[in-house]
């Protein structure tokens, strides 16, 4: 019999299919080979892309880069004002959509590289974020990871995406509003309490790594810094060392599994009390028309087996 689990604070369910249980090798994927053609964000071909924002050096040559996305999803031309008629409300495509290419190795990934690198790139986009939220009309920085071919991924060389937004994205919203009840951070408590759950398998002195109790992905993993941060700008250097470690963690896991994956970063807007957390949503299984239709999913794969799975039982 499987069982029905809603989210801690969002109004989201998951159904967990348990007759369809697998072992985690039973979900690795066949490895695809990355295309042969030129690569922008190969050594020797900077001058394809768009002109560097910055880069941080190693013995003479770049280590990480960022820069503007050569095709960028939005852009900081025209206007954020809303014109509407009725039930038809737009405004232009306006932001900023940068690219951080992680390594200079082609063929290396996120999980190939050491937790202080991984740190490096949490330090980057720290900046970014701060450097593009002054930017006017800019009310949210989206800082995104997609990996492999099931999570949208177009180039394979190991890069990271931030997007400065005119709004603040739905969901980072609903879970500002949903997670703070007075002045108490819901997540707060959430971390707490899964540090001492069968769903957690990481912990340091100050932060925590689990499967969330109604993870809608398979192997589905949250990071939180235990003490309460609004924001990456508050994050102290243990933090920051702790949270590559974690994701290094769950990498080198899904990895073995030649999983695709994205991760994202939530923070809290302005004037909000969000608590500032990594998830990563491992992108193995494919969502069908229930999902699409009902706003449900089906996960295969209990959260207290996936930490199972990333603990190496």
């Amino acid at each position: 019999m499987g069982i029905i689990r809603k989210d801690y604070v969002l109004n989201r369910w998951v159904y967990y299919s348990i007759e369809r249980k697998k072992r985690p090798h039973d979900f690795k994927k066949t490895e695809i080979k990355a295309n042969s053609g030129v690569c922008f964000f190969c050594p020797g071909n900077e001058h394809l892309t768009p002109r560097e924002i910055g880069r941080s050096e190693y013995k003479g040559s770049w280590k990480m880069r960022w820069f503007p996305n050569k095709f960028p999803a939005v852009e900081p031309k025209g206007s954020i004002k809303l014109k509407s008629k009725r039930l038809f409300t737009q405004c232009d495509s306006y932001g900023y959509h940068e690219v951080i290419v992680e390594t200079q190795h082609h063929k290396s990934q996120l999980a190939d590289l050491p937790a202080s690198q991984i740190k490096e790139l949490l330090e980057v986009c720290r900046v970014r974020v701060k450097e593009l939220g002054k930017k006017d009309g800019i009310r949210y920085v989206d800082v995104f990871k997609n990996h492999g071919k099931d999570a949208g991924t177009s180039l394979a060389h190991s890069h990271t995406q931030v997007m400065a937004l005119p709004q603040i994205p739905a969901l980072v919203g609903e879970e500002s509003k949903a997670s703070v009840k007075g002045k108490k951070c819901l997540y707060c408590e959430i971390a707490k309490k899964e540090s001492k759950s069968r769903r957690k398998f990481f912990e340091t002195k100050n932060v925590v790594a689990f499967c969330p109790y109604a993870s809608r992905f398979n192997y589905e993993a949250w990071v939180f810094a235990k003490s309460h941060k609004r924001t990456m700008e508050e994050l102290e250097e243990k933090e920051l060392d702790d949270l590559a470690a974690a994701l290094k963690k769950i990498l080198i896991k899904l990895k073995k599994l030649n999983a695709s994956y994205n991760f994202f970063i939530h923070y809290s807007p302005e004037k909000e009390n969000l608590h500032f957390h990594i998830e990563v949503a491992p992108r193995i299984a494919s969502w069908g028309g229930f999902e699409l239709g009902t706003d449900f999913t089906i996960n295969s794969v209990l959260p207290e087996d996936a930490a199972g799975f990333y603990r190496g039982k």
